[in-house]
């Protein structure tokens, strides 16, 4: 018997986790961190729903913390097993993991220091450092694309290129029992930089088909529009006299920011004396792993390394590890690039930035990613006056952008031609809030597929 919980990702996009169990052993798909409101965030501290030490494997698709961030969890709690993923998805995960360690450090940190002028005992954080380097050495496990692998010797694994994220996968399965089953992990865009599109699936006669719906009821702009928007608004900033500030994820956003200005330098866009500014140690980091996992990379990318050009680097860059380096940038008033994490503006240097920058006139927050709720980039985006930063307010006078071709998520028709591709399976979906789902769902079902949305902690057999 083979048994399904949903452990997240279940009307929301964060929390990613599935929990397999094939007659009495389990491995777990994905092992993601919710972030956002804080009542979704308060799940990464819930007894587990099993016992971690039971779990055998764990897959990983890809290496955003929605779905790898709650790893050190899991072994400081018991995990012995295997951790299965591609090459460039370990990589990535070896500096995902760590900094969001320290993140977890620096959190209970400050709230214990509060308690303590309260008079409240100090808190622990989630996990520390020294779990996430123990977690590493679970990553015994590299998969190549279109490479198969048995566990339990029952279950066939197949990963296959989703154009997400470097190393990103959807998985194939194949169990004992015949049925056959696909996840999709996050589809990527199209006609991105870099990375490949997504693969078309070749288990087209799964019974089952669990799949993500980020983008499940709209459709991103053109790519070619995007990159004019981005052109625009840093032409129109410098007119103005102020900085462009970009709030940017460290894997893939900020790398394919870098890549479209060294073509705006190249082509002459950008004004002479320009300084752009990499401020994000994570995002640096992640960008020496991308050059040094070419074989992920789209036809374009690859030609370009032909020619002996780096795709991240022109004059003018600057890679600010240092705090002092970053609080420097913030003496710049005008004809700076900025971008720095945290992509949703919940944390990170950012936040900084953002405090120097949001209440000029001249300047400019360019939005190029999913801002969720409850976040600060999602309430500048949705237009309010003040927000809080660092407990004091601060008017938002700056223009604000909101580029979403850039997005590494598939838009919606992107995810219904991936979706079609398969014969006749029972649609399970998850990564997504509720009216995206339901959108989707919508869709799915006008083109006569059975689709079921699953509920937090629910489980299925097949």
């Amino acid at each position: 018997m083979i048994k399904i919980k949903f452990l997240g990702a279940t009307g929301t996009v964060t929390g990613s986790m599935y929990l397999f169990d094939v007659d009495g052993r389990k491995f777990l798909l994905e092992s993601g961190l919710f972030q956002g409101p804080r009542e979704l965030e308060e799940r990464n501290y819930r007894e587990f729903n099993f016992d971690p030490a039971e779990i055998e494997y764990i897959i990983l698709t890809h290496g955003h913390l929605d779905h790898i961030g709650i790893l050190p969890r899991l072994v400081r709690e018991g995990f012995t097993g295997e951790i299965v993923t591609t090459p460039a998805t370990r990589d990535i995960a070896s500096i995902m993991l760590i900094d969001a360690a320290k993140i977890q450090e620096e959190e209970a940190y400050s709230i214990s220091k509060r308690n303590m002028r309260k008079g409240l005992p100090p808190v622990a954080p989630l996990y520390d450092s020294g779990d996430a380097v123990l977690t590493l050495r679970h990553f015994t496990k590299m998969v190549n694309y279109g490479e198969t692998f048995t566990i339990f010797d029952s279950v066939k694994v197949t990963f296959r290129d989703a154009g997400h994220i470097l190393g990103s996968s959807f998985i194939e399965m194949e169990f004992e029992n015949g049925k056959k089953l696909v996840f999709s992990g996050d589809l990527g865009n199209y006609n991105k930089p870099i990375v490949r599109d997504p693969d078309s699936p070749v288990m087209k006669d799964a019974d089952f088909v669990i799949m993500e719906t980020t983008y499940g009821n709209r459709e991103h702009r053109s790519i070619e529009e995007s990159v004019a928007e981005l052109r625009e608004a840093i032409i129109d900033t410098f007119e103005r006299g102020g900085n462009v500030i970009i709030p940017s994820f460290a894997l893939e956003r900020a790398q394919d920011i870098l890549y479209y200005l060294r073509e705006f330098y190249e082509e002459g866009s950008l004004p002479e004396g320009v300084q752009v500014f990499l401020d994000s140690p994570l995002a640096i980091s992640a960008t020496h792993i991308f050059r040094a996992h070419p074989e992920c990379f789209d036809d374009e990318t690859r030609e370009l390394i032909k020619r002996h050009r780096d795709p991240f680097s022109f004059p003018g860059l600057k890679f600010t590890r240092s705090v002092e380096e970053s609080k420097k940038i913030n003496n710049i008033k005008s004809g700076a690039i900025i971008i720095a994490g945290s992509g949703m503006c919940t944390g990170g240097r950012i936040k900084h930035h953002l405090k120097h920058n949001l209440w000029r006139e001249e300047a400019s927050v360019v939005f190029v990613g999913y801002q969720a709720r409850g976040t600060l980039g999602r309430d500048i985006v949705d237009g309010k006056e003040k927000v809080t930063i660092y407990g004091e307010e601060v008017r938002v006078r700056a223009r604000v952008y909101t580029i979403n071709g850039f997005s590494s998520h598939a838009g919606r028709d992107g995810l219904l031609n991936w979706a079609l591709k398969f014969e006749n399976p029972e649609f399970f979906l998850v990564h997504g809030e509720h009216e995206s789902q339901e959108a989707f769902a919508s869709l799915l079902r006008e083109h006569k597929r059975s689709v079921t949305i699953p509920g937090y902690g629910e489980e299925i057999t097949i």
